[in-house]
Parts: C-alpha cells; sequence; structure tokens
C-alpha cells in the first residue's frame, strides 16, 4: 500500500512460530528439555518414574511462587512465608498429636497461615509508609519464634497418627496428588492474574500505584486479598511438607521465602513490579524441581546445586537484552 508520501507501506505479520520460541516462556521450555537431557545423562537413575517418586518433596514451594507471583506483580515483597509455613506445620502436628480428626487439622494449618497473612494484610494497609520488606522480616522473626517457643527445647515435633498425611500424599498411578492440585491451582491463579479485572488491577498497581489509585482501584483491599492468600498457600505448603517428613521442627520453611521469589523472578516475573505471568513461573519451578531431584541422585551437594540455581537466575537479568537483540536481527533479515 502506498502513503501520501508516495513510500510503501507493507503490513508484515509477527511470525507467530518465532514469536512463541523467543518469548521468555518459549526459552523456559527449551531450557526444561536441556535439562532433562543433561540430568538423564548425568545420572543413570534419572527418568520420568523417579522424577515423579521425588518431586512431592520439592513441589510445596510451588504452592508458595503463586502467591509470590501476585505480590512481585504488584512490585512488593513478601519474605516471611517460610516462617508462617514453619508455624503452621508446628501447630497442625500439634493438634494432630491431640487426637483432633485430619480434615479439622488441614483447615487449622490453612486458618493458622491465613491469619498470619492477614497480620502481614493489616500492618501493610494501615501503615502504608513501611516498606514491604521490612515489614515482613520483622513479622519472619515473629512467626518462626513462636514456633520456636511452641515446640520448646526439643526443637521438632512428630506426628503420631499419619494416616490423613499418607492419604494427601498419595498417588493416581505414578502421578502424586500434589502434581495435581499444583496444576490446577496454577490453572486458577494464571486466569485470576491475566483475564480477571482484579488480575489486571495487580498489574496496573505494579506499573503506578498512584495511578491505579486515582483511576478507581481500591489498592489496599488489593493488597490486603493478596497478602491473605499468601498465608493461606503457605498452610497449604505446610500440610504438604509434613506428608513428606511426618513432623516438623524450627528449620521447617527454611529459606523457602528464597526459593519462590526464585521461582518467580526465573519465570519472567519482574520484581519492580508490573510485568509476568504464572506460567513462566511454573514453568521455571519445574527446571528447578528437575535440577534438584536429578543432581540430587548423584549426592550433589545442596549448596552446589543453590549455587547452579543462583547462576541461572543471574543469566536471567541478561538474557533479555540477547532475546531484544535477536529479534531486532530476524526483523532485518
Amino acid at each position: 500500500m502506498a502513503g501520501k508520501s508516495g513510500r510503501s507501506i507493507n503490513n508484515v505479520p509477527e511470525n507467530p512460530v518465532k514469536k512463541m520460541i523467543f518469548s521468555w516462556e518459549g526459552i523456559l521450555v527449551l531450557l526444561l528439555i536441556a535439562i532433562n537431557i543433561f540430568c538423564s545423562i548425568f545420572s543413570e537413575f534419572y527418568n520420568l518414574s523417579s522424577l515423579l517418586r521425588q518431586m512431592p518433596v520439592y513441589l510445596a514451594e510451588v504452592f508458595l511462587m503463586l502467591g509470590m507471583a501476585f505480590i512481585l506483580v504488584m512490585g512488593e515483597i513478601d519474605i516471611s512465608v517460610g516462617s508462617i509455613v514453619c508455624l503452621s506445620a508446628t501447630l497442625a502436628c500439634l493438634v494432630s498429636n491431640a487426637g483432633v480428626p485430619f480434615p479439622a487439622v488441614f483447615l487449622i494449618a490453612l486458618l493458622v497461615g491465613t491469619c498470619c497473612g492477614i497480620v502481614n494484610a493489616l500492618i501493610l494497609t494501615n501503615f502504608q509508609e513501611l516498606p514491604p520488606m521490612i515489614v515482613t522480616l520483622s513479622t519472619q522473626i515473629i512467626f518462626r519464634g513462636i514456633a520456636e517457643i511452641v515446640l520448646g527445647s526439643g526443637g521438632s515435633v512428630s506426628v503420631t497418627n499419619t494416616d490423613g498425611f499418607r492419604a494427601i500424599a498419595g498417588k493416581v498411578g505414578q502421578v502424586p496428588y500434589i502434581l495435581f492440585l499444583v496444576l490446577i491451582l496454577a490453572v486458577i491463579f494464571a486466569v485470576i492474574l491475566g483475564k480477571s479485572t482484579f488480575g489486571r488491577s495487580v498489574y496496573a498497581i505494579g506499573t503506578n500505584r498512584l495511578t491505579a489509585y486515582y483511576s478507581g482501584i481500591n489498592v489496599q483491599r488489593v493488597r490486603f486479598i493478596i497478602y491473605t492468600v499468601m498465608g493461606t498457600l503457605c498452610g497449604l505448603c505446610a500440610m504438604f511438607l509434613i506428608s513428606n517428613s511426618y513432623g516438623a521442627n524450627t528449620t521447617t520453611g527454611e529459606n523457602f521465602e528464597m526459593d519462590a521469589i526464585a521461582m518467580a523472578v526465573f519465570g519472567g516475573i519482574m520484581s519492580t513490579g508490573g510485568k509476568g505471568n504464572i506460567a513462566g513461573g511454573v514453568i521455571s519451578a519445574i527446571i528447578i524441581v528437575c535440577l534438584r531431584v536429578g543432581l540430587g541422585q548423584r549426592n550433589v551437594n545442596a549448596q552446589v546445586i543453590l549455587l547452579i540455581i543462583g547462576l541461572l537466575l543471574i543469566c536471567t537479568v541478561g538474557l533479555p537484552n540477547l532475546i531484544k537483540n535477536a529479534r531486532q536481527s530476524l526483523k532485518k533479515s
């Protein structure tokens, strides 16, 4: 088509295959394939069966990533989640040993986590001048301190009746229940964040909170809901942790906040807010789980595994620029 200047203007749509491959999620899928090939070569025991058998130990942390994704998109952070998991697991074990039926134990764990989330939410929404990092650092210390007081000098508690916990740790064939639950919740959270009015409000707050406020968004209500739900997810995480260890101690949930943040950021969710999606976070979480299982089968030191994950995170900082340059080169060609 020729414009008024006489120059020809071609409307050439972007190749959808190239767009998919060079999207962040596409890169992560390719990396997931590469990681699985590497693990299968590195460990003779690594296969789908062994992966499904060992992944429940790590999948509980993915629940935290789902909530952390909303918080990071909102441009904030919550570093108290590991301590909330610890407190929820501790109290769940104690009430289970007191003879409380398992369904009630499950609800109590969720309730404890939710109440902790509400504490964070109340402080942050009523004292808006306080930075979320400082507030959640304080509650991190408080929640774990309460758990340590409850546990006493022994520092640990084991459940005497494991029937209910064994039930939620069950499998359909070789696929653990927790994997189904993670995928179901991931779809729900992805739809809420990407397709709903609430999700658009979260992105708006993360992009520019003041503009979101003057656009009619109830910023503090959105923040309150997200931090509360984050607490509930911590309670859910605690129950599945107990289903693997049949107990809790003062180190339960330690560094889980860092793992959740790592999964989300590695999945393309910007810590500065306003950008990212659940799909990338889920793929990155699976990558990290595969790495931990594959390297763990060869008795690689846990600190070395953390080092490798850290290096992957560093790569995520520079990779977007490489992708941008590759796209520009493809357009020129």
